[in-house]
């Protein structure tokens, strides 16, 4: 089992950056494949970016392909979502998943286990 702790979200203005962290707790981190996933007030969750095992692999929403990115460092049982050229749109509480099973990525209900969540708010 694992539990994950989000950090680094807060307040920032539209064009500006933040970088989440999530701390997972356990010996074995290494096995699961992480993602993230957000939900605005009112809305539905829905998948930000993921990680595989291994770390080669990244999946991106359309949405913020070329802004986020995904990462992990297996040393201190942390991934990061680095998140730049933000919008308002992007506003959203942050959630990090972490997924032991062979199951689509960009799925909530392929995840084992989540954070609590981190809100992230950008200003206009």
């Amino acid at each position: 089992q694992v539990q994950l702790v989000e950090s680094g979200g807060g307040l920032v203005q539209a064009g500006g950056s933040l970088r989440l962290s999530c701390a997972a707790s356990g010996r074995t981190f290494r096995t699961y494949a992480m993602g993230w996933f957000r939900q605005a007030p009112g809305k539905e969750r829905e998948f930000v970016a993921a990680l595989s095992w291994s770390g080669s692999s990244t999946y991106n929403a359309g949405s913020v392909t070329g802004r986020f990115t995904i990462s992990r460092d297996d040393a201190k049982n942390t991934v990061y979502l680095q998140m730049n050229s933000l919008k308002p749109k992007d506003a959203a509480i942050y959630y990090c998943a972490a997924r032991v099973r062979s199951s689509s990525c960009y799925e909530a209900a392929s995840y084992d286990y989540w954070g609590q969540g981190t809100q992230v708010t950008v200003s206009s």
